[in-house]
Formats: structure tokens, sequence, C-alpha cells
């Protein structure tokens, strides 16, 4: 197809230009945090968001597993794990009577609203994915080329594509052959329990891993849930099996396993790779991104690097340290991991804003004080190898991602720097206890309970929300009070 040069990326001297990488979450909360700013309210930016699919919402937009690899690895049974209050965006509730832990199609539903509340759809280019970005240093724009054919000039690059797309394999002996001959797939292509055979072996403890292990029992006569760290352990019978690593795969005929503690499983019919995701920005060149584990710091290096578990440097986990074109030019918007996600892609997309207003607002130097203190810190955790520290660059641990959100508000600054917009403490009290509360939700979704005791809450505002888990959560201490081995039956 011939390139052709479009409007949308000219401007009138003034007005600033804004693409953004993907509509899912984290693109539809940077152009709603777009379209609240008085710089778009007086058409001074103009941001245009590029999807590569037919609709918003990104992973919890489902498609059938076709292609290679999926458009999403959203499954039948997927529900959220966490409570939807601590987890949707604080700007946009999700509506009364929604289930505590609602499955992926009213998540769905609840983006698709998002975006039209907001006005959102204006901006986005639906079934226009972002083929090629580079810099150029003579306009200090970003040329942007898309599948349309279309290239594009933009001030600022909002990158916010996702990371659950591209299948991460492990490099485990064995395992090729048993992917050769169909003995084994990986998650992103898992819909809903089918009979992979009488013994199915599961790879991977996140939550993929712990659905697709529950689902599959119902379907098969033994499952067993390799688990990294853990022990072995037979439960119902030897229906269920808990395994460590695995260490090899062996015969796959034989469907032979290998666990590092030297236990074997023979007669293995199918082995599903619950083994997460890669980090991929195909559109990026090599030379403004470099596909390869970064060298230890410091210094910090001169270079941006996808080590395919982490993007590093970048100050506050969104700006680039590295590189050719300016800090405050390019922000990667989704990168952590193991956080509340919704309300941290807003705060992140207000601290990206506030910079690219002003740049000074970025303190470069402190900002590499700060990317240093952080390398070290993990290095003392997770062990001297540059890979073990990109594995966990953008991992947070208990608090720390509320202290993180907080800390982009203060950065912000302005209305946001206030006590209002800071975590409320409930919000960390439900996610310390998120699992208990979602065990005990599912046992009142088993017993039929759940639809009366969420109807018409949230009618009076989010306390009714905070109430209502409080109540779960009680329920859960007295159960466990009377039933001490119920976290073990359900």
């Amino acid at each position: 197809m011939l390139e052709r040069r479009s409007r949308i990326g000219r401007s009138p001297r003034g007005v600033k230009t804004i693409c953004v990488i993907g509509a899912g979450p984290g693109g539809l909360a940077a152009l709603k945090v777009i379209a609240d700013s008085p710089q778009y309210k007086e058409g001074l930016w103009r941001p245009t968001a590029f999807e590569a699919r037919e609709n918003v919402g990104g992973v919890w937009l489902p498609a059938p597993p076709t292609d290679n690899p999926p458009q999403t690895p959203l499954y039948d049974s997927l529900t959220t794990n966490l409570p939807h209050p601590v987890m949707g965006y604080p700007s946009f509730s999700f509506p009364p009577s929604t289930s505590l832990f609602p499955p992926a199609s009213i998540v769905q539903t609840y983006l698709e609203t998002y975006a039209n509340h907001f006005n959102l759809m204006q901006h986005i280019r639906l079934q226009t994915s972002v083929a090629h970005v580079d810099w150029d240093p003579a306009s200090e724009k970003w040329d942007v080329r898309t599948s349309s054919g279309d290239s594009l000039s933009f001030d600022l690059l909002i990158v916010t594509n996702g990371h659950y797309h591209l299948p991460r394999f492990p490099d485990t002996l064995g395992l090729e052959r048993w992917l050769a001959s169909g003995k084994a797939s990986h998650s992103a292509w898992y819909r809903r329990p089918e009979n992979f055979g009488d013994t199915v072996l599961v790879v991977g403890a996140g939550p993929s891993g712990q659905d697709i292990s529950s689902d599959m029992r119902a379907v098969t006569r033994c499952v067993i849930h390799s688990v990294s760290g853990g022990t072995a352990e037979d439960q119902d019978g030897g229906a269920f099996k808990v395994r460590g690593r695995v260490a090899e795969f062996s015969d796959p005929v034989e469907g032979r396993v290998v666990f590092e503690d030297g236990t074997v499983e023979t007669g293995v019919d199918h082995c599903i790779l619950a083994t997460g995701y890669q980090f991929n920005f195909p559109f990026f060149p090599p030379n403004l991104l470099r596909s390869e584990v970064p060298p230890s710091a410091p210094p910090l290096p001169r270079d941006l690097y996808n080590s395919t578990f982490s993007v590093f440097p970048l100050a506050r986990h969104v700006f680039p340290l590295a590189g050719t074109f300016p800090s405050t030019s390019v922000a990667f918007v989704g990168l952590l991991v193991r956080v509340a996600p919704f309300p941290l892609l807003e705060a992140q997309a207000r601290a990206v804003l506030s910079a690219f207003a002003d740049p000074e607002r970025l303190n470069k130097t402190q900002e590499a004080i700060s990317i240093v203190a952080r390398y070290e810190l993990l290095r003392s955790k997770v062990g001297d190898g540059e890979l073990a520290v990109a594995k966990a660059w953008h991992r947070f641990e208990d608090e720390e991602q509320f202290d993180y959100r907080n800390e982009l508000h203060q950065f912000a600054g302005g209305e946001f720097a206030g006590e209002e917009w800071m975590v409320p403490q409930w919000v960390r009290d439900m996610y310390e206890r998120r699992d208990v509360m979602r065990r005990e939700w599912r046992l009142l979704e088993k017993t039929g309970e759940a639809s009366e005791w969420v109807k018409g809450v949230g009618e009076g505002g989010e306390e009714e929300w905070i109430e209502l888990m409080r109540r779960v959560l009680r329920r859960a201490d007295d159960r466990e009070r009377t039933d001490p081995d119920v976290k073990t039956r359900l």
C-alpha cells in the first residue's frame, strides 16, 4: 500500500498532537485524562488513538484462539482477581449490583461504557495499528506509520499496547519436542476445559494457572499443577497433584515429566503452559529500543532496552532516560505487574501530561539517582544478575504500588497533589485481603447467595461497596474460626 501523508498529524502553530498506541484500559485512561486537561479544552492538544482491533477493551475484548498468537488470551471462566471497587477507574465506578469479582464480559462492557461516557470514541481509529515509529530530530516530532498506509507526525507518543499478547515459553529441556508433537500448548490458546486426556499438567502459579487448573479438574481424571517453589503434594486421592518446577519434559510419547525435586510423572497427556507473556513493541526500530537485557547499573545505559520483562531505564517506570529523543516526548504506560491496574493507569497518564506540558518537571538527574537506588535494592533481593533484576523491575510488592500512585499525583501537581487524590486506607486494606475476599465470594456464588448480597449495592455511593467488602471479610473470618480447613477445600 502506498504511504500517504495524513492531515491528522498536522496542526496549527501552538497546537500539539498526541499519539496513543492502543485503546485498551491504558489507552482509554490516557484519552480520558487528556480530555480533562485545560489544553484539550482550549484546543491546544489533539489526541489520536490507534487500535488494531474492531473495538476498545484490549485484553478484555474476546476473540477465538485462531491467530498466532491469539488476539487475546481471554478464557471463558476468567473473572477479576481484584474486587472491582479496588480495580476500577476512580473516575468511573462499576454499575450498582455488579458482582464483586465480575466476569470478563462485565469488564469489557464497563470499558466500552467508560469510553462512551467520556466521549472518547471520537479520538480512536479502530482496526488501525501502528506499524512503525521513528524520531525526527529535524522536526522534533515522532513519525508514525500506520497499517492503513498513513504517515503522520506527533509531538507526544503514549505507548499503551499492553503486555498480554506475545506468549512466553520457558526454556525447559525437552519442551520443544512436546510443542512440536502437540502435547503442549500455551495458555494464550486456552478458552475452556476440553478433553486433553486423562492427565493434564498445568505449568504456572499465576492467576491463569490457578484458574485453568481449577477448570480442568472438572473434565479430566488427574490435574498436575507445577508451581515454582512448590513441594510435592497429592489431594483428592491423587486427582489433584501439586509439584515443583519442571526440570525436563522427557519422552512426549510416554508423557514423562521430571520435576526439580526428582519427582517423576508419567502418562501426562497434555501440558498447558500458563507461563506469562513478553513485553513487545514491534513498531520501535532497534536503534530506538534494543531487544536485549540491559547492562547492569550504574552507570545508566545510553540506549533504551526491552528485556521482554521490562523496559530500562525509565524514570518513574514511564519516561525513557536514554535515547536520542526528549524524555518527555514518549511515555510507556501500564508496564507494572501485580498492581490494581485501572487507577494506576489514570495516575500515570496525569504524570505523563504534566511532564509533556512542562518538561522541567522531570528532573533527569534525580530520576537517574532513583533508578540506580532501585537497581541496587533489587540486586540485593534477587541476585546480582542483570536478567534477575530485569524480571523484577516492574514488579511491585506489598503497598509499594499505592505509594507510587500517590507519588505520581504529587508529581502531576496542581489539584492532583491534594489529599483527595491520595490512595485511601480502605483500598490498601481490601487489596491486602483480596485473596480471602475472592475465596469467600466464590463460596457465596456456589451457594447462590452472591446476587442477593450485591443487589442494589452502589446505588448510594462508594461507601456501600466498602461496607459490602467488609461484610464479606467478616464472613470469611467467622468461617475460618469455625472451619480452619476451609481454604484447602474451596
